[in-house]
């Protein structure tokens, strides 16, 4: 029994130890890139300007509005999108993808509205790329009646709801 007592002690010691030399299988340039730090500057700082830079570009993005169990841009939508081909085409949006959200009102089944949403926000993608805006920086999403801006039951709440909103992501 002593001599198992012994074996496991000892066992557990040269666990604990390791190995008695240590050194970087990483090479310092590599080391200072996986620690965040390159070039004596930090990512943080970095994400912070990327930030700021997502929402500067954010507030000029508008939301695109539908009529009623519609998903063709409506004429005095158009502008709108113009807009906001603009900003995701300047120098500043270039590296950044843009997700493109479709909504609706709360009338109709939820399959109905994500389906009328998802149709919305192809809408909008598709005039976007006509204006130049790169079809491999956007993303689709649809929220159907899931996200409304406005809870009131009335036709201007209604209407509200009837959008596609941007988020623009790194």
């Amino acid at each position: 029994m002593k001599k198992f007592l012994v074996i496991g002690s000892l066992a557990a010691v040269m666990l604990m130890t390791g190995c008695s030399q240590k050194g970087s299988a990483v090479s310092d340039s590599a080391d200072s890139k996986v620690s965040g730090m390159t070039s004596g500057k930090d990512n943080f700082s970095d994400m912070d300007a990327k930030s700021a830079l997502i929402r500067e570009l954010e507030s000029q993005l508008k939301s695109v509005y539908f009529d009623f169990d519609k998903f063709n841009i409506r004429a005095d939508m158009q502008p709108v999108v113009d807009g906001d081909a603009k900003v995701l085409t300047s120098a500043k949006a270039k590296g950044l993808t843009v997700k493109i959200e479709g909504n609706t009102d709360e009338w109709g089944t939820d399959e109905y509205n994500y389906a009328l949403g998802l149709k919305r926000a192809v809408a909008v993608r598709d005039a976007l790329v006509a204006k130049g805006v790169d079809q491999s920086k956007t993303m689709l999403i649809s929220y159907g009646e899931s996200k409304p801006v406005c809870q009131e039951k009335s036709k201007e709440c209604w209407a509200k709801n009837r959008r596609v909103d941007f988020k623009l992501l790194p």
